[in-house]
């Protein structure tokens, strides 16, 4: 009899724990999926894009019951003329401008939401929207934009004035909104694919994540074609994998760290090396070592793709956190820049995968 209770025990505790578990899961890919709110952004940039105004028009209102402002509306299709043109957005404009109005007659009271910004106070919008830019891509932006920005100075500033300066400075919408948007819109249309595979990247640097992806590959099946939606699949399937440069910067670092500082030293460091090399696409390798015989003595390899991601590596939040909280603990440091006695060969090797 006693057998029988622990084993009634025992099996209520094993279904309880493995309740909790599914909960837990349940929980975490709820949270992992794209809401209401997002799903409407995602179907209305595509269906503007693609000029489906009768689709559009059923959207627009599905995005206003789920709870996107009129704000955040107006936002989305202002934004979606650099992707799609003035004609697509001033389009899908006019159909929301009847949507409203349609709204109104039947005494629904949508949210108009956070002001919306025009244009942006900063003497120098170029650099405003390079920063931007910066930070979508994670990567340092030269001045010009290299091919492009060379070959026509006047379309870099168009983007970076206009699209990275103007639009962007209105916070009515997030960063992860817009690149949604950005995504969506591209998605659906076709011969883009280099710009949408820029803007995944973006997109995941805002916070969109792999499952939310191919929810909008779900999304742009159902309401634009699979042939569009193949597209996006494609691309989210194959790796980045980045090219390294022959102008690869490699550098020795030869710290000697004071001894009373040593643990807290090694554990911000290991922090650093980890998050630069798992985070930032043009670091190859942060390699950390010390010397058997006297710990005190650290030893860093570094590899970047090339010198712009140097630079960009410098302005980040994890280094500038290991700058400011170690440099107190730094007895000696000597940077020591490296050349590659068979370059063809390493060239070969130093490649990474994000």
């Amino acid at each position: 009899m006693n057998k029988r209770r622990v084993f009634k025990w025992a099996l209520f505790f094993v279904l309880i724990i493995n309740a909790n578990a599914m909960y837990a899961q349940s929980n975490s890919s709820t949270n992992n999926n794209l809401n209401a709110q997002q799903q409407s952004i995602v179907n209305i940039s595509a269906l503007t894009a693609t000029g489906d105004l009768e689709k559009l028009k059923i959207q627009l209102n599905t995005g206003l019951d789920a709870g996107l402002t009129i704000n955040e509306i107006k936002e989305v299709l202002t934004q979606l003329y650099a992707y799609c043109g003035f004609p697509r957005s001033l389009n899908a404009i006019g159909v929301f401008m009847n949507v409203l109005e349609e709204r109104k007659s039947k005494g629904i009271q949508d949210q108009q939401g956070k002001k919306i910004v025009l244009g942006t106070n900063t003497t120098d919008k170029y650099e405003q929207g390079r920063k931007v830019l910066e930070i979508l891509t994670k990567m340092s932006q030269a001045t010009p934009a290299p091919g492009f920005g060379e070959f026509v100075p006047r379309m870099d500033s168009f983007l970076k004035e206009h699209l990275f300066a103007d639009i962007f400075n209105s916070d009515v919408l997030t960063f992860q909104q817009r690149e949604l948007a950005t995504i969506s819109a591209l998605a659906a249309m076709p011969g883009v694919e280099s710009q949408l595979r820029a803007h995944i990247g973006m997109g995941k640097n805002t916070g969109i994540t792999d499952a939310q992806m191919v929810q909008i590959t779900i999304l742009i099946e159902q309401y634009i074609n699979k042939t569009q939606s193949n597209t996006l699949r494609k691309l989210l399937s194959q790796p980045t994998v980045l090219v390294i440069e022959p102008d690869m910067l490699v550098r020795i670092s030869e710290i000697e760290i004071l001894p009373e500082h040593l643990e807290v030293y090694n554990t911000i460091l290991k922090d650093e090396a980890s998050a630069s090399v798992k985070l930032e696409p043009g670091v190859l390798a942060i390699f950390p070592m010390y010397q058997q015989k006297n710990p005190t003595q650290i030893r860093i390899i570094e590899i970047y793709a090339n010198k712009a991601s140097y630079l960009s590596h410098l302005k980040t939040p994890h280094f500038l956190h290991y700058k400011t909280n170690t440099l107190h603990m730094i007895k000696s440091l000597k940077l020591v820049d490296m050349n590659s006695l068979d370059k063809e060969t390493m060239l070969g090797i130093f490649k990474k995968i994000n």
